[in-house]
């Protein structure tokens, strides 16, 4: 079911959870050490624009995508979000899943929770600030009240994926970020935030009309 309180009162702060927030840093990882992160997480170019290279050293290493055991009753192809874990799962074939590191948001009471579905797919997405964010910090987002196009700049990265319940737009997006040093963090108001080759790769994972699960910030323990 959807917290609707979460849903109606709090969508204009789930737009506002899509900037850019401040985040800790982790250090003493050295991503040399493990080339099939390095890879994973290297530069893409063959883009619109270019997707730099992951800093490693700065992400918690259990954040990094993998293959992990996921009992779950959900079907393959669903996704399921853990804000209390800081992950989201792909579930797959044989009581397996794609785990992701995401940042979530600060407040439970503003997230979404419960079950939707992608009702929309978008390659770097175009970003409007909500009219609050523009009325809080007018210098910051007002020369952006039309909105920002796509690009290495956008604050949603080169993907993002739209949550719809009964056919509208719930405001809550699974997107990349410019900041991804802010994953397994609390660090918005609402949007789940996954690193920018995270995200591509579960867009091109999931079609449009795929189930996702928003669990409670409390989570359940699935690593």
């Amino acid at each position: 079911m959807l917290n609707r309180r979460a849903f109606v009162f709090g969508a204009p702060l789930i737009l506002a959870g899509c900037v850019t927030q401040e985040g800790p840093t982790f250090a003493g990882f050295d991503s040399e050490r493990d080339a099939r992160y390095a890879s994973m997480y290297g530069a893409i170019n063959t883009e619109p624009f270019p997707v730099p290279a992951v800093d490693l050293s700065r992400i918690n290493p259990k954040f990094y995508r993998r293959e992990v055991s996921h009992p779950t009753s959900e079907r393959p192809g669903t996704i399921v979000v853990d804000p209390g874990k800081r992950y989201a799962y792909l579930v797959m074939t044989g009581g397996q899943a794609m785990r992701y590191g995401v940042g979530v948001g600060k407040q439970e009471a503003f997230n979404f929770q419960g079950t939707a579905i992608i009702g929309r797919k978008a390659e770097w997405p175009h970003w409007t600030p909500t009219p609050d964010m523009i009325k809080r910090d007018p210098k910051r987002y007002g020369p952006y009240a039309n909105g920002m196009n796509g690009g290495a700049d956008n604050p949603l990265g080169p993907r993002a994926l739209y949550l719809y319940l009964d056919g509208r737009d719930t405001y809550y997006r699974l997107h990349g970020t410019v900041e991804p040093w802010t994953i397994g963090t609390m660090v918005s108001s609402g949007c789940v935030r996954l690193m920018n080759q995270d995200i591509i790769d579960l867009y091109n994972r999931v079609p449009v009309g795929a189930k996702v699960v928003v669990l409670p910030a409390r989570g359940i323990d699935m690593s």
